[in-house]
């Protein structure tokens, strides 16, 4: 066998020896949340679900992400939800400019948050790292 064909085989039978190893840590599996973020954009960017159903995000990605609602794109007396328990849209991003390496409100890596939905109706919401790049979606809940 030459070097080449010697070589070829060897990464070859490697490379699926270990492709169940490579799994990184803190990985979630898909069925661990419902709407997942990916480098800057929530999948699917938007959801369906129920009134008094949990929604679970998951950051699948390497980059820490949060989830804040647009307050003026939210139910009238729907509960305002943020990753951080933050009470506003404000001190969401307050916090998140403040903390200086410890942003306020941020999902790492294999991290979840979640929040449950009890008024029907849309509920827009983003990332406020990855805002400018367009990092936002929608909760569609609906009255079963």
């Amino acid at each position: 066998m030459d070097r080449r064909t010697f070589l070829a085989t060897t990464i070859g039978v490697t490379s699926v020896a270990l492709s169940g190893c490579l799994r990184r840590s803190g990985a979630l599996a898909s069925d661990e949340y419902d709407i997942g973020m990916s480098s800057n954009a929530f999948k699917p960017e938007q959801y369906t679900t129920s009134v008094g159903e949990t929604v679970v995000w998951g950051n699948t990605n390497s980059r820490p992400h949060s989830v804040t609602a647009y307050e003026s794109a939210i139910p009238n007396d729907a509960q305002y939800f943020a990753s951080g328990g933050f009470e506003s849209e404000q001190n969401a991003r307050k916090s998140w400019q403040n903390q200086k390496g410890r942003k306020g409100g941020k999902i790492l890596t294999g991290q979840t948050y979640s929040h449950t939905f009890e008024i029907p109706g849309t509920y827009s919401y983003f990332c406020i790292p990855h805002e400018p790049a367009g990092m936002a979606g929608s909760v569609v809940v609906e009255e079963e």
